[in-house]
């Protein structure tokens, strides 16, 4: 059996593939065995480094309130940045060089600086410029670089999403009279929607883990920062970043999983009917509306 992107292998490319999976496989063991060995010689994996996640004080007190920040910050950041990179990337495509110029300068501007660097100005703005409390201003600063940076390339990603429709939408659209308003918010944002979700969703997750920056230059108890002050009080460092980071891909693969199943959401509310009809049918139908033509016909001659 074919398919429209590749063959279908052989009898030698399906050795060749096996051989492969199994070499994988044996040096994927091998690499976990090595490092449970190196842990365990390192006493990494005693019982006492461990037994901390097992009482209720290490989450309640670190690693919880650490998690909610996170989620607050990446929060504000996916609310903020979505609709804001979207209106960038409309503009970067308007017939007016007053409005197309200038949000392209700003979106280059923004996604060729490090995020990091953002939150720094940021922090050093409201600090000379605001007064948002010390112990609130790492939250605002962190909120907007994330902001400035992933707006700019979310902008791309509509832009690109919206780019990759045919053009025919477009013209059969400005065939029936609509306006490029009604165009683009009735016809081509609902359908680039589908196709820009996998590239957001992974810009998405980037803001998740991009909190952490916070932590280690502004000071903002997220996620991260607070494992540092868990592992300082329990002196278990590494158990205390494993456990986070098992924390991390728990909540990215959350994220992923509800994008994955509101794509395939979006695509059957978007899926015809798939009614066929038979020969008969079709003849039947045909005959209707010549019939109903001329009947039109005669009527409007009388």
């Amino acid at each position: 059996m074919t398919s429209v992107l590749y063959d279908a292998p052989g009898p030698r490319a399906k050795r060749r593939n096996l051989l492969f999976s199994v070499v994988f496989f044996v040096l994927l063991a091998l690499l976990l065995w090595w490092i449970w060995q190196t842990m365990d010689e390192k006493n990494q994996l005693e019982w006492s480094l461990w037994e901390p996640f097992t009482t209720s004080e290490a989450w309640t007190t670190y690693l919880l309130p650490g998690l909610a920040d996170t989620l607050k910050a990446a929060a504000l950041s996916m609310v903020i940045a979505l609709p804001l990179g979207a209106v960038l990337g409309i503009a970067r495509m308007s017939d007016h060089s007053w409005v197309r110029i200038p949000s392209g300068a700003v979106v280059e501007f923004f996604r060729a600086i490090p995020v990091l660097l953002l939150m720094l100005f940021a922090n050093e703005f409201y600090v000379r410029s605001t007064g948002i409390p010390s112990d609130e201003r790492p939250l605002y600063a962190v909120v907007t670089g994330l902001v400035l940076y992933n707006a700019s390339v979310l902008a791309e990603i509509v832009r690109a999403g919206i780019l990759s429709l045919p053009k025919g939408q477009s013209e059969a659209a400005m065939a029936i009279g609509l306006r490029k308003s009604q165009i683009m918010s009735s016809i081509l944002l609902p359908q680039a929607v589908t196709a820009m979700l996998p590239a957001i969703v992974s810009q998405l997750v980037v803001i998740v883990k991009d909190t952490a920056l916070g932590g280690v230059m502004l000071g903002f108890t997220e996620l991260l920062n607070t494992r540092s002050t868990l592992a300082a009080n329990y002196a278990n460092v590494i158990p205390s970043f494993i456990v986070v980071a098992v924390i991390f891909i728990i909540l990215n693969f959350i994220l992923t999983s509800f994008a994955s199943w509101l794509e395939r959401r979006l695509r059957r509310s978007k899926r015809s009917t798939g009614a066929v009809l038979g020969a008969d049918k079709v003849d039947d139908v045909n005959a209707a509306e010549v019939g109903g033509t001329y009947g039109t016909g005669a009527g409007g001659s009388i």
